[in-house]
């Protein structure tokens, strides 16, 4: 390859990872065409783009960037993934696809994350993590949870007297109807006396 198809590589190679901080290195080696078809359509529904690079070039064209520490020492074939919503769900997405048998061959070799060089064990790691929505639910029950206890806290006490209030009025409207009862049955027994 001439060094002019080499720059116009890199410069495309450039332009298409401007912006990305997180990516995932992962070896297609083994996966015919067919298969390749299908993890290119899986992965682009849920936004996560698929590249094959060449390592030298790759890492002429990140240079200076956070994606730089992934190419660092890398050797054989590799294709770059990138995209989703962040790292972990990056991550869990090539971690699910990686277990599926018609994928068999599709690996994780390892990546970048804000810079760092990440190994394919850490890739495994990361995508036992929470993703970003299961954080925030966990960050918004953590949030909530002591309000939640504090209205427990202020209605307890006020439904145990409502319910004290209520016993005492029934206990009370019980005790009138027997005495209203007793009083009735005086009168009548008076009556007769009367005639």
């Amino acid at each position: 390859m001439s060094k002019y198809v080499k720059n116009l590589v890199t410069d495309h190679l450039r332009q298409q990872l401007d912006g990305v901080d997180n990516a995932v290195l992962v070896n297609v080696v083994g996966l015919d065409a067919n298969a390749t078809a299908h993890l290119r359509t899986e992965l682009d529904g849920k936004d996560i783009h698929l590249m094959v690079v060449k390592n030298s070039l790759a890492a002429r064209a990140t240079q200076g960037t956070p994606l730089e520490a992934a190419f660092v020492g890398l050797t054989g074939p590799a294709a770059i993934c990138w995209g989703g919503e962040d790292i972990v769900s990056l991550s869990k997405e090539i971690t699910r696809l990686a277990k599926e048998e018609e994928y068999e061959g599709l690996e994780a070799r390892g990546g970048a994350m804000e810079g760092e060089n990440l190994t394919a064990e850490q890739v495994t790691e990361i995508s036992k993590w929470p993703n970003r929505d299961e954080q925030l639910s966990l960050l918004v029950g953590q949030v909530l949870s002591p309000g939640a206890n504090l209205v427990s806290q202020l209605i307890g006490p006020g439904a145990n007297l409502a319910s004290q209030i209520a016993q005492k009025a029934e206990g009370d409207e019980t005790e009138g109807d027997e005495t209203e009862g007793d009083e009735t049955g005086s009168d009548e027994a008076g009556s007769d006396d009367n005639d």
